[in-house]
């Protein structure tokens, strides 16, 4: 048994280095390992990349009143059930909503891409036949950018991609007169701060007081660049605090509660109570992480600790009642925004910056 803490979560500063990335999502498949998807563990393959300063803003500010008319808006959410996109998708609506007068209207079509890349693509070309002005795009998976980028371009309707960024390969494709951009939030900066939430703990994330953090990952999607982030860099704030730690199961749970408490319920058969910590990539599988604890009598703050991103309702109620160590709050709002005014600033015209910046913040 582990001993009984008193969990004092420490404030942790909001980080506020460039960011683009974040949010919930991923792609579609059986549960997987990790390792057979990379040649290792994710968490031993950091890849360094830096968003160019003469090609990365902060968000974007709302453009100059359009001309009269009506504008159709094409909006791709990689599906519906995902918490995060509800909320996301829900705000871009009320946004154009909001910004409409007697003379500017936005006809908002929102699609279900129910996890399919192949129903997704169908969807884009549909909106492209129909003539949008705008694409706003979550897409299923983030290396089809170049594709969906490819058709926008021959069609000549400006892309806005959100949520997923595309691998760094895939950005050549996106130069073109200033026409296609990403909204987000840098997966890193909230890998980080999942991290220090947890070096912020008075025992430092050893629960059991054994000198070593042994811990859990549960992963969204091994082919989203923002998976790949928050992993690596959960990971690399506790060896940048000098703690050792050790991996002891890392898989892929779709982003999907019902297969985080899939996961972490194999993993505790598994391991036990040698697990100090589960890091899940997103609120709904550290929603399922919860459940799976619960069921195995282990409670979080005193038999182990448990991380997710996004800060969604259910999340923030679960640190409340004491229930989740921490979550990193994932802007919809700001970054909902941001896409809605990139989305006119392009349909006015105006060239877009690659990428639009919006900064996480620890919650506790």
């Amino acid at each position: 048994m582990k001993k009984v803490l008193v969990l004092v979560l420490a404030l942790v500063l909001a980080f506020s280095f460039a960011a683009c990335g974040g949010g919930g999502g991923g792609g579609g498949g059986d549960l997987v390992a990790i390792e057979s998807m990379f040649a290792g563990p994710i968490t031993e393959n950091a890849t360094a990349f830096e968003y160019p300063t003469n090609q990365a803003g902060t968000p974007a500010d709302a453009p100059a009143a359009l001309a009269a008319g009506t504008y159709k808006v094409g909006v791709c959410i990689y599906k519906f059930d995902d918490t995060f996109m509800t909320n996301y998708r829900n705000e871009i609506e009320a946004y154009f909503a909001s910004l409409e007068t007697d003379d500017v209207k936005f006809d908002v079509t929102v699609a279900d891409g129910k996890n399919d890349m192949a129903e997704q693509s169908t969807q884009i070309d549909g909106f492209i036949a129909d003539k949008v002005d705008v694409l706003i795009v979550n897409l299923v998976m983030s290396s089809s950018a170049g594709d969906v980028t490819a058709k926008a371009k021959a069609a000549g309707i400006p892309v806005v991609f959100i949520n997923r960024e595309p691998a760094a390969d895939d950005t050549q494709a996106w130069d073109y007169d200033g026409k296609v951009c990403y909204v987000g939030a840098d997966a890193r900066q909230s890998g980080t701060i999942q991290g220090e939430i947890i070096v912020n703990l008075p025992d430092k994330g050893d629960i059991d007081g054994d000198g070593v953090v042994r811990y859990i990952t549960l992963v969204g999607d091994a082919e989203n660049v923002d998976a790949q982030y928050r992993t690596i860099f959960s990971i690399k704030a506790l060896d940048d605090a000098g703690i050792e730690s050790m991996r002891l199961f890392e898989q892929r749970g779709d982003w999907d509660r019902a297969k985080g408490q899939e996961l972490a319920s194999n993993a505790i058969a598994q391991f036990g109570d040698k697990i100090d910590v589960i890091f899940a990539n997103n609120d709904d599988m550290a929603l399922g992480a919860i459940e799976a604890c619960k069921t195995a009598g282990l409670v979080v703050g005193v038999d182990i600790y448990i991380v997710g991103v996004d800060a969604t309702a259910p999340a923030k109620d679960a640190i409340a009642a004491g229930d989740l160590t921490g979550t990193v709050l994932n802007d919809h709002i700001g970054q909902s925004h941001t896409a809605v005014n990139a989305a006119i600033l392009a349909i006015n015209g105006d060239a877009l910056m690659k990428y639009y910046i919006v900064d996480y913040v620890a919650v506790t």
